[in-house]
Order: C-alpha cells, then structure tokens, then sequence
C-alpha cells in the first residue's frame, strides 16, 4: 500500500501568511483580521500577525480560511471501503423496484464463477412490499438469468436480504423469508465480504484519502472487527491519512485491556502517532428502519414480544461489562436508538461511572436529555440519519418525533455533541452532517422539525476537536470561504487542503 506521506517527525516547518482563522469555539465576524500560522513538529507553534520565522518555508494563502481538522466521530471503515464499490440501493423505492435494479446489475456485469453480488443501502421501513428470497429470485430468473447469490446490506447495517442461493452459501437455508436481521444477520455478515485482506486495505486506504479531500483527519472505528491489529497493519504499511481511534467490541476487549492503555492512549511503535485506543463498543438495541429500536411505546401495527422493538444487551450483561472497561481505563460506546434503550444505556452510566458516549441517541425522553448533559455523557450524533429516515420516523415514532434526532434539546442541557456519519450508513464526509444539522432539510423539502436546528458554529465545533493556537497539533483545513457565513453552501463546501501533523495529506494548492 502506497503511503501519502510521513508521520509528524517528518513535517518541515512551514509559515502560512495571510489566513482567516474559524474560531468554532467563540465564533467572530467574517471580517476578521488574516493572520500568519507558524508550523513546526507537527504543531502550530505561533499564531500572529506578520510573523518572521528566518529560513522557514512561507506559503500565501491570500486570505483563505483556516480552520481545525474534521473527525468522524462514528465510522464503519471496512464496511464504508466495500460500499464504495458496491450496486447502491438507496434510491429503491419498494422491495419489487429493488430486485429489479439487482437483476439489471447482474445481467450487466454477470458475476464470475463463484462470486455473490452485494448490494447496499435498502431502505425497507416505508415499503409497502416485503424483501423475500422469493422476490428477488424471480427478478433474476424474469431476466433471464441463472438463479444467483445475492445479499442486499440495510442502509442501516442491522439487516440483510438474500437470494435463495445466497441463504445456502451462508447457512441459512431453514429462515422462512430471507430477510435476516439483528443477531440473526450479523451471525452471517461476515461471510458476504469475499475479498482478500490486502484487497480491503487498499480500498480502505482509498477511502481514508477520499475522506482527507473532505477535510477529514481523524475518524472513531467502530467496525465489527479487530480494529487495533488491522489499523496497526494499515499504519506500518504506509496508511498516513488519517488519525484512527480504534474501538474495541467485547470479543477483543480482553486483549485491549491487556495492553495497558486507556482509552485515547497512543498504540507504542508506530511511525507519526496515528493510532489511538478507542472506546469499548456495545449495541444495546437495533435500529429504526428495521423498527428493532427499543422503545417505551409499541410501534404501531407490530405486536408480540418485539413490539417495542429489540433490547439485543439488557442491563444485568451492560452494567458488568462497562463496569470491567471502565476499570480498565476504557471509555464505552453504547449504541442506544429508541428512548428506552437510552434510558437503559444511561442507567448503567450511573451505576458504573464510566465516561463515553452513546451513539446515536436517537430518540430520547426531556428528562434523558438532561441527564445525559450531567452525566457527562457525549452524544455521538449522526444528523444525516435524520434526514434519511424522516419518512420513518413520522410512521414507525408517530407522535414522538418532536423528541427525534433533538440536536438542539441536547445542545441546550449542555450535553456534548460529536458529529459523525456512521458510514457507510451516511457519507463519510462532515459537511454533509454539519449541513443535516444546520438545515434539518435536503433536496428542498420543508425543514423537518426546524426546532431541533443547530446554529453552524454548534455543529462545526461538534466537529473538530482542537483549534487554531499555539501547542495545537498542527491537523488543519483550508477554505476558500467561511462556514460560519451563512451565505455558504455547506454540503458541498469545496476544499482547498487538509493537513495533518503539518504535513499535506490533500491540497489544490
């Protein structure tokens, strides 16, 4: 894997004259005063007016914006890397419209022996068909094609949809419908990414690189996997782009608390300081869209013992755990969508005093606003999703929805916010969250609870975790306008560089 360059060690020092430094914290007037940045060691040594460094290089920005490097506060890197070159079903507007696309793609590019065609980003929630085994292989066969193996991942990633010879590949012959979800799904997700390891790091370094020509410079890695052994991997064979938290799911925490290092600690013997221990993560209920989201309320029409949705870890198995992390230096993040799981997930909080986030907090009560706020929780939000499943919520959370995706209830307990896109369930790409957060609206709808809007400096400080001063490391994006100006387009703010540790790692310059 080829490299985009060296760690913080190998930063030269460098002078940029003539920038308009976006404070996200305090905010100011777009006509602020340019200044000059002093780089050196991979940090911002100075910041001034017409500073004099002998010898150091000077680059002129003429004015342009300066801000902090983006994080991600929420991604799925593995799964994000293989939508990419996936056959995307988002637009599929029923389960009969998107058995049709899929046969269209297979009769376009038949697959090669023995491969299985993956498809992504279905939406089944507002459906009035069901996805079936059955569906899609008569699709296939109507278009004249042999029967074959195709799995369809939810936008959502708590589901999966399989063609018959899909479901006998992946040893689930005897489910009645071919619609898998929760644990039933992630028992045999792992067998749909049929690709070699040095295949998947390239893609996901691609993908790292595409993500620096956003801005971003730092992600939190949650995906399903070995996150510490994989990044160090990356890392040693040249991955520069970007700085990793690596979490840790409860199958690897053992060895992560072997290590010795708390959450946020760097990993030891890797070049430029890149990888960090992240958080333990735990789902503790499933999703909205597969309407497994552990709620207070019944969703309407659904009865039986999952009408409120699913509690996938209750609290006598997330209180031990938590605590056992917390004890270990570990901070947790607890994935908590439907306002009871919220409630629980805060619960074990409390009781074990473990500090960290929970992801998602989509749909909460006033009083676990609040209480997330004094508990020092963080809420790791993901406002794409709202505008995503909108739609859903107003069906599946009818009634409940004043109390949905409520940025600015949370923005105004107190509580912490961290932007991300939980990709590749969102785009990997931060204006298009800071944009979902600002506007509540996209593609020129009504602005759905407009309410529950934040201002943009709120969402870009939920954004970045450092600022423009001296001792800061030097992790930095370069504009050409200020995105605290409310004439500037957010979701397709263009990006003139992204810098980290003072070196390049994406620039139009």
């Amino acid at each position: 894997m080829s490299g985009v360059g060296g760690g913080a060690a190998s930063a030269r020092p460098l002078l940029l004259r003539g920038v308009r430094v976006v404070d996200t914290l305090h905010g100011a007037s777009p006509e602020d005063a340019p200044v000059d940045v002093l780089l050196r060691d991979g940090l911002v040594a100075a910041v001034g007016p017409r500073l004099v460094e002998p010898g150091v290089e000077v680059l002129d920005l003429d004015g342009r914006w300066l801000m902090p490097g983006l994080w991600d506060a929420h991604v799925h890197m593995d799964q994000w890397a293989l939508a990419r070159q996936r056959l995307d079903l988002a637009g599929a507007t029923s389960a009969a419209h998107a058995a049709t696309l899929i046969a269209a793609r297979l009769r376009d590019r038949p697959l090669p022996e023995g491969a299985m065609l993956v498809a992504h980003g279905f939406r089944d929630g507002l459906w009035d068909d069901a996805p079936t085994a059955d569906l899609l292989d008569r699709a296939i066969a109507a278009a004249g094609l042999p029967p074959s193996p195709v799995v369809a991942v939810s936008s959502d990633l708590h589901c999966g949809w399989l063609s018959s010879p899909a479901l006998v590949r992946l040893g689930s012959t005897g489910h009645e419908t071919g619609l898998l979800r929760e644990a039933e799904w992630f028992a045999v997700a792992g067998g749909i990414d049929e690709v070699t390891g040095d295949v998947l790091d390239r893609w996901v370094h691609d993908a790292a690189r595409a993500a620096a020509a956003r801005g971003v410079v730092g992600i939190v890695e949650l995906e399903i996997a070995d996150n510490i052994s994989a990044w160090a991997r990356r890392i040693r064979e040249g991955s520069r782009s970007l700085r990793v938290e690596a979490g840790v799911w409860p199958q690897h925490l053992d060895h992560a608390l072997a290590l010795g290092l708390a959450s946020g600690d760097l990993l030891p013997g890797l070049d430029g300081g890149l990888l960090a221990l992240g958080p333990l993560k735990v789902i503790s209920d499933g999703s909205l869209n597969t309407r497994t989201a552990f709620c207070h309320d019944p969703y309407p029409g659904l009865s039986g013992p999952h009408a409120h949705g699913m509690l996938t870890v209750p609290p006598e198995e997330l209180v031990p755990l938590m605590a056992r992390a917390h004890g270990g230096g570990l901070s947790c993040a607890i994935h908590a969508i439907g306002d009871h799981a919220n409630t629980l997930a805060l619960d074990a909080f409390e009781a074990t005093g473990a500090r960290g986030s929970i992801e998602h907090a989509q749909l909460l009560t006033v009083p676990d606003a609040e209480r997330m706020a004094a508990l020092g929780v963080v809420a790791s939000i993901q406002p794409e999703h709202a505008m995503d499943d909108r739609d859903v919520a107003d069906r599946h959370w009818v009634g409940r929805t004043d109390r949905a995706f409520a940025y600015a209830t949370l923005a105004r307990t107190g509580a912490r916010l961290a932007l991300g896109s939980d990709a590749p369930v969102a785009p990997l790409d931060p204006w298009v969250a800071i944009d979902a957060a600002v506007h509540r609206t996209r593609g020129g709808r009504p602005a759905w609870h407009p309410e529950q809007r934040l201002d943009r400096l709120t969402a870009l400080h939920g954004s970045v975790r450092t600022h423009v001063g001296a001792g800061q490391p030097a992790d930095l994006v370069v504009l050409d306008t200020d995105p605290r100006d409310p004439a500037t387009a957010l979701r397709q703010m263009p990006v003139v560089a992204t810098m980290l540790a003072g070196r390049w790692t994406h620039t139009t310059l």
